[in-house]
């Protein structure tokens, strides 16, 4: 047997729902590699200065450009190379819209406090080279000439970093520039093309006209709530047409939609257009983009996984760059900047997906709301993140997989009609709650019949008795996982445990007598016009409706997202009379009433890790197996796990009794350290085992040791999570380095059970749980693969 590979490793092959693959089987592994590769091949190219080597009449645009590409694929500022290009950077003075736009784009997410005089000064010039009338009024040009839109949109994409940076521009300016935008659009096809003087719609100019649109309509459309004295109105009525025009942009780009070419363009500039697909995508918070209804092909296209197939494929497999068609990216350095623009923007972590449902838009009635809460957890978690927009009606599980966080809001019954459609909603739902994924619900107003509607959904989510939407306690971590909220900004918020923690959220409606906004509403206007400011009394509620929802989004990930490029693993499907093959690994985990399946991938995950690491072919058994079934003999080793108490029958005693004296192991754990499983357990093994009693397993004992070729775990790293956060910062856990806690009972020279009290399966779930008590993943998985490894070799 081969000897196990080193840790991190062992992780990665684990956690196979981190893992995936893209389409044509191009990796997510293969998508990461080809990122490192690029930026490699760009810092080779980088002069002992600091600069590229400026070829178009631009200077310091091509080392701008390279410098953003840089910085998105994740090399850090303090870098070398970064440092030396910004040194360069920071000395040239605005001449040329491009140069200047890229330039405050890096200077904004690089070191904005230390820039910030010349984010200021950047954001000036653009405004003042904006052209203020006549046919062009709204654009911007080289500048000297005629506007077109490819300056037009490098100077809106830096206006709107700057303004994440803290230096706003004007409400003229971009008013001119969305009015610009609008003009320019097709009447026709609803396309873009290169100025507004006309020509045929390309892909590259729509993708720029499309975010142009978002980006300038976000900063001057009337908000979805609205401010009145202290009084806060939610839900307004609202024009539907710049919605309009950016959905006539989406369903022009879906018509011509390629990622092997630049719709429109004659096969030119296809790397430009993917940079510009890319903040489509991103922007408009969409992962696919629609495609035209024709047989026997899908009606909407994955543009992040298509694209990134093509490019990993298209990549000079010696030295890392990309070269495309036309005057600019014909380069590879200017190629290869774009290339790892669409690939390491398009990887942004998804923190939480909005769920699109019937009727109509009810579920839209706050359009920026999630969006604005996102920006407010990536400020507070400094890091780079993204939502979506997804239609529960036409998402697979996989597809809602990809965003730890659902959001389902409305005011109407949230369920569809029928029950065949409800049952498929239903089923969908529980099995992304299976995989680890997390609900988060509110209702909008008096939300009676979402109220309804939604309870009754989670009875048919949940059919179990055992997992009923029930009060959250005031000493749930959801109260200041990460901010102290006021109290009375409190409202209550109901929960259904399942697995490893709270798995579902619910902000009921409040009595009718005394309404408050809805938390999406207040979300909706945490971000005020330009110098408008709430009154105090307002500000309260939308601080106290961000801090519960950062805590909810903190509690549900753990502030552990996963990159956009990875397409989760679907639990294995074989059949449960499957014949037993001798070179195949078995296990199937135990049917008992406390709390059996509430962990139900750690097996899978587990015996994944275990078919990478040993090479051999493993199999789960799908239905959970009752221990008084006779096929309980065909497996070498079972599992147990729960979170409740439990007692077992004599007949189920006797059996198990049985299988563990003939050779047969028993591996458990109690999930999330359940006291009451615990407690269950140690109890049912003294009276199974009347002879050989349950007893602490040494740290030195071959089993956790590298004897049967698996880990040295004398030292394991074990987690406590925080009973309060400290000084009212954010709950964290207590890692502890220490001695693996396992226990055992013993027949001879040979362990035939093997229980840790403290938790094993959340951890081989990559179930986030700031309240669960247990191993870490990596030592989880160490655990588990050592265990394999003994009942293998007994």
């Amino acid at each position: 047997m081969k000897r196990l590979l080193a840790a991190a490793t062992v992780v990665v092959v684990l956690f196979a729902s981190i893992v995936g693959t893209l389409r044509a089987e191009i990796t997510a592994e293969q998508v990461r590699n080809s990122i490192d590769m690029g930026v490699k091949f760009l810092k080779s190219q980088q002069h002992a200065n600091g600069a590229w080597i400026d070829f178009i009449q631009q200077r310091g645009g091509v080392t701008a450009l390279c410098t953003l590409a840089l910085l998105n694929s994740g090399v850090e500022p303090s870098d070398e190379s970064i440092q030396r290009a910004l040194h360069i950077l920071r000395r040239i003075e605005p001449e040329h819209t491009y140069v200047v736009s890229l330039q405050t784009m890096i200077l904004a997410r690089a070191e904005p406090e230390r820039d910030l005089m010349q984010i200021r000064h950047n954001v000036q010039w653009l405004e003042n080279t904006q052209i203020r009338k006549g046919w062009y009024s709204g654009a911007w040009s080289y500048p000297g000439g005629e506007g077109d839109n490819s300056n037009s949109q490098f100077a809106l994409l830096a206006l709107h970093e700057a303004e994440l940076a803290g230096v706003p521009a004007s409400n003229e300016t971009w008013r001119l520039a969305k009015s610009y935008w609008e003009k320019c659009q097709s009447e026709i096809d609803g396309s873009w093309s290169y100025n507004k003087s006309g020509g045929n719609g390309t892909g590259s100019m729509t993708c720029a006209g499309i975010t142009s649109l978002v980006i300038a309509t976000d900063r001057v459309q009337a908000s979805d709530a609205r401010v009145v004295g202290n009084h806060i109105e939610c839900c307004l009525p609202r024009d539907t047409k710049d919605a309009d025009n950016i959905e006539r942009g989406l369903q022009w780009l879906g018509q011509h939609y390629s990622v092997t070419h630049n719709p429109g363009s004659g096969g030119a500039n296809l790397l430009y257009y993917l940079y510009g697909l890319e903040r489509t995508g991103r922007l408009t918070a969409r992962r696919f983009l629609p495609l035209p209804a024709r047989a026997g092909r899908a009606d909407r296209a994955d543009w992040y996984r298509e694209g990134a197939e093509y490019l990993v494929r298209s990549q000079d497999s010696m030295s890392g760059f990309w070269r495309g068609i036309g005057a600019a990216e014909n380069n590879p350095i200017v190629g290869t900047s774009f290339a790892l623009l669409f690939l390491s923007k398009g990887r942004w972590p998804v923190l939480v997906a909005k769920l699109q449902h019937a009727p109509a838009d009810d579920w839209n009635s706050h359009r920026a709301d999630v969006g604005n809460l996102t920006r407010y957890v990536e400020r507070k978690w400094k890091r780079d993140m993204t939502w979506q927009v997804i239609d529960v009606r036409l998402a697979t599980v996989e597809e809602l997989r990809q965003a730890p966080v659902v959001y389902l809001c409305g005011s109407q019954d949230p369920a569809p009609e029928g029950p065949a459609k409800r049952k498929e909603l239903a089923q969908k739902l529980r099995a992304y709650v299976d995989r680890g994924g997390f609900l988060f619900a509110e209702a909008y107003g008096d939300g009676a019949d979402f109220n309804t509607g939604f309870r009754n959904l989670m009875k048919d989510v949940f059919p179990e008795p055992e997992y009923r939407l029930q009060l959250l306690e005031p000493d749930h971590p959801i109260w200041h996982a990460e901010e102290r909220v006021a109290p009375s900004q409190l409202r209550p918020m109901w929960g259904i445990e399942f697995g490893c923690r709270t798995s579902v959220i619910y902000v009921p409606p409040d009595p009718p007598a005394n309404p408050r906004p809805a938390l999406s509403c207040l979300w909706e206007l945490s971000r005020p016009g330009r110098g408008e400011k709430y009154p105090h009394a307002v500000q309260t509620q939308i601080d106290g409706a961000l801090s519960l929802g950062i805590n909810v989004l903190a509690y549900a990930t753990n502030r552990e997202l996963i990159p956009n490029d990875i397409q989760p693993r679907a639990a294995p499907k074989e059949g449960t009379g499957d014949r037993m093959e001798r070179d195949r690994l078995y296990i199937a985990t135990l049917r008992h009433p406390g709390g059996c399946n509430a962990a139900p991938r750690a097996v899978v995950n587990l015996m994944d890790a275990a078919a990478g690491e040993l090479k051999v072919r493993t199999h789960v058994r799908e239905e959970l197996l009752s221990i008084t079934d006779r096929a309980l003999f065909d497996y070498r080793l079972v599992f147990m796990h729960g979170r409740t108490a439990f007692s077992l029958t004599d007949a189920e005693r006797e059996q198990l009794r049985q299988y563990v004296e003939r050779g047969g192991m028993l591996f458990a754990d109690s999930i999330c350290a359940s006291r009451a499983f615990t407690e269950s357990f140690r109890r049912e093994m003294a009276t199974i085992f009347d002879k050989n009693k349950l007893e602490r397993i040494p740290a030195t004992d071959p089993l956790l040791t590298t004897k049967y070729r698996g880990f040295d775990l004398h030292i394991v790293s074990r987690h406590d999570p925080a009973a309060a956060p400290v000084r009212g910062g954010p709950l964290e856990a207590t890692i502890h380095k220490v001695p693996p806690d396992l226990e055992g009972v013993k027949f001879g020279d040979r362990w035939g059970v093997i229980f840790s009290q403290y938790d094993l399966s959340c951890a081989l779930e990559k179930r986030n749980s700031l309240e669960c008590r247990g191993y870490t993943r990596e030592d989880a998985a160490r655990i588990g693969l050592n265990v394999v490894l003994y009942s293998l070799q007994q």
